[in-house]
């Protein structure tokens, strides 16, 4: 598959403030309890499924902090960005963990080879209409019985779809938790759970943030 159209744009944008970005969120799920434990049962469900032995991929891992709390939790997770200087900052940080330069859209994994995906507000900038493309490529790469995280910020109330806002970094989009939940049901992932996360009134953006758990069939 060809590189998506605003890929080398958000790649740019994030290697220009991976440094700032990693020193600013490096502690952020300290402060999100309900993160932390879907987190948690994401973890539990892959390691109980099947033989418990497959891989996990963080895709957009950043500077690797959620990844290494994913391998804290007992999983063998590996992180994935499009930022070439976030995946040299991950790897620096946590070096006994493998971190790769890549696309979602695009993923170097063989077929079915993942018991678990995580995708943590990493494919918000991806305008709405190459976001199949890339749950198809998680689809591909996840083990039958396998999972996926994924989390984003919500619209506005089911009448919107999906909504773009003025991201500090670059474009990103919301979505209607149920219209993605169909998006992934459409690529045989089928929803087991969600959380929604109201925004404080001290929050600067008064999104609603979802997470999705769905199981590939």
């Amino acid at each position: 598959m060809t590189e998506l159209t605003t890929l080398g744009a958000t790649r740019a944008a994030y290697d220009a403030i991976a440094t700032v970005y990693a020193q600013q969120f490096q502690d952020s799920l300290r402060d999100r309890p309900l993160e932390r434990a879907m987190l948690g049962a994401f973890a539990e469900l892959v390691r109980t499924n099947g033989d418990g032995h497959g891989e996990v991929a963080d895709l957009g891992c950043g500077p690797g902090y959620v990844t290494a709390h994913l391998h804290g939790s007992g999983l063998k997770a590996f992180g994935v960005d499009a930022s070439p200087v976030m995946v040299e900052l991950a790897r620096e940080s946590h070096p006994g963990l493998r971190f790769e330069v890549g696309s979602m859209a695009a993923l170097d994994i063989e077929d079915g080879a993942l018991g678990g995906v995580l995708s943590r507000w990493s494919v918000i900038h991806t305008p709405p209409q190459d976001v199949p493309a890339i749950v198809a490529e998680i689809a591909r790469v996840l083990a039958p019985g396998g999972y996926l995280l994924i989390d984003f910020p919500a619209t506005d109330g089911p009448h919107l779809e999906t909504q773009s806002y003025d991201h500090a970094v670059v474009t990103a989009y919301r979505w209607n938790p149920d219209h993605l939940a169909a998006l992934l049901r459409d690529h045989g992932l089928t929803e087991v759970g969600r959380t929604t996360i109201e925004p404080l009134p001290t929050d600067r953006r008064q999104f609603q943030e979802v997470e999705l758990l769905a199981r590939k069939a």
